[in-house]
């Protein structure tokens, strides 16, 4: 019988959020999450971003489908538009628990060549599982790709179906649901 592994996610949710919206459509984050454990052994799946309070319901379903939060204080720029970068929490968590064994086989979602240092440090201590790529193959950063690493995209026709959020349907004459539920 194999061991389980204890797999860790990390992931950077705006790079997340931004690279599934720009292939127009919207992730399921509770398929996502069982994805994860189910697909990559992901035991601890961590999602940074920044901390917005009018998003407080999404950041409470996001806890009840599995993620631990990690927020970072958000700034506004001049038009206010949100900057809430996490990239260096990222980094910070993920070599902090490599190096107290906190995991066995780390997933780095992101499609940001600002994580290619964290992904060639795992990958050559034969401590990443994968990189899983929000954005489609060609506007992945060169630098993840040139780490030599396994490398998911979330937009493969595979996976698109397995992983897109559905709107419930109406209930039909009878009183049940159509389609899929989500949060």
């Amino acid at each position: 019988m194999q061991k389980e592994q204890r797999n860790n996610a990390y992931i950077d949710g705006a790079n997340l959020h931004r690279g599934i919206q720009s292939q127009g459509w919207i992730l399921d984050y509770r398929r996502f999450r069982i994805w994860l454990r189910e697909k990559h052994s992901v035991k601890n799946a961590y999602l940074f971003l920044g901390m917005i309070p009018k998003h407080r319901m999404l950041y409470q379903s996001l806890q009840e489908v599995g993620f631990i939060l990690v927020f970072k204080e958000v700034v506004f720029d001049r038009d206010g538009k949100p900057k809430g970068n996490c990239d260096a929490d990222l980094v910070l968590q993920a070599t902090i628990d490599f190096f107290h064994k906190a995991f066995q086989k780390a997933v780095v979602v992101t499609s940001d060549g600002d994580y290619a240092g964290l992904v060639k440090m795992l990958h050559s201590h034969k401590a990443l599982e994968m990189i899983v790529s929000p954005a489609q193959e060609k506007k992945c950063s060169i630098l993840l790709k040139r780490s030599n690493a396994p490398i998911t995209y979330l937009g493969q026709s595979r996976l698109r179906p397995l992983l897109e959020f559905r709107k419930e349907k109406a209930p039909d004459a009878d009183g049940t649901a159509q389609g899929s539920s989500s949060w």
